[in-house]
């Protein structure tokens, strides 16, 4: 019963209307490093976004310079934020290192940067002065960050800025509904970015009833985003983004282009060209 169930919906999400399935999008979790930059050129990116219909896009990298090359490519289509790694080292070691906090500062100068992150951090380095004064820093500069992490270093970021914009990669750690529902209850200024978790969302391409039932009762808080966390990623972009539109289009209309577009473009509005 369940495969037939699965079958008809999925045969519903064909007959919804080309525009719906065809909405723009704000991809709220891009990712533009190295690796990526020996492969495809801006150009090439933007022709990835033009192809998705993706109308602007988060983007951070490892290290900066390919993100400020991106964004000076195409201003009007990229949002920069200022990664913290200067390679992939610094992605496990940064919450120790105390010269980061100088090094932000002085980045932030440039004054094209819309926010800072992805920060990895977990539960045991969530007391990290690093860390504190990295939230600090986001605090005084009025810049979201956005945080690949627990429960734990969520709770310790509005204990130290109760105000401070978040934008929560990946659902957290743990992506369950109603722990979710908890935090975004607690934190007002937390946003959650559904990036790599649309098996969990659409099992099988079919909306769970628990994650549709938390997109209503919070419709302005969830982000879209593929996460290009690798080359290989680049590759099957146009497939990530045909199954996220996919389980989109199973929302009414108005929450699915909040989720697709508007909650990011709002976040972001002061940017916006």
């Amino acid at each position: 019963m369940g495969r037939i169930i699965r079958s008809l919906l999925c045969a519903a999400v064909g007959l919804l209307p080309a525009e719906l399935l065809a909405q723009p999008l704000f991809d709220a979790h891009l990712h533009y490093s190295v690796e990526d930059a020996a492969r495809y050129a801006p150009a090439d990116i933007l022709t990835i976004l033009d192809r998705n219909g993706i109308r602007r896009a988060l983007v951070s990298g490892t290290p900066n310079v390919h993100t400020e090359a991106l964004y000076r490519h195409a201003q009007e289509r990229i949002v920069p934020f200022l990664g913290l790694y200067r390679d992939h080292d610094d992605k496990l070691s940064w919450p120790g290192d105390e010269t980061l906090p100088a090094r932000v500062e002085a980045a932030l100068e440039q004054g094209i940067w819309r926010g800072i992150g992805e920060l990895h951090i977990f539960a045991g380095q969530r007391h990290s002065p690093v860390f504190r004064r990295i939230v600090e820093i986001a605090a005084r500069e009025g810049l979201p960050l956005q945080v690949h992490g627990d429960p734990a270093v969520i709770d310790t970021l509005y204990d130290i800025a109760p105000q401070q914009p978040v934008i929560w990669a990946h659902a957290g750690a743990y992506p369950c509904p109603a722990l979710l529902a908890d935090y975004l209850r607690r934190y007002p200024a937390l946003r959650v970015d559904l990036s790599v978790r649309d098996g969990r969302i659409a099992p099988e391409g079919v909306l769970a009833e628990e994650w549709r039932l938390l997109f209503l009762d919070f419709p302005r808080r969830f982000l879209v985003g593929v996460d290009t966390f690798s080359v290989k990623r680049w590759e099957r972009f146009d497939g990530v983004v045909e199954t996220m539109r996919a389980w989109l289009a199973q929302l009414p209309p108005d929450l699915a282009r909040r989720l697709a577009h508007d909650n990011a473009a709002e976040l972001f509005a002061a940017d916006d060209p």
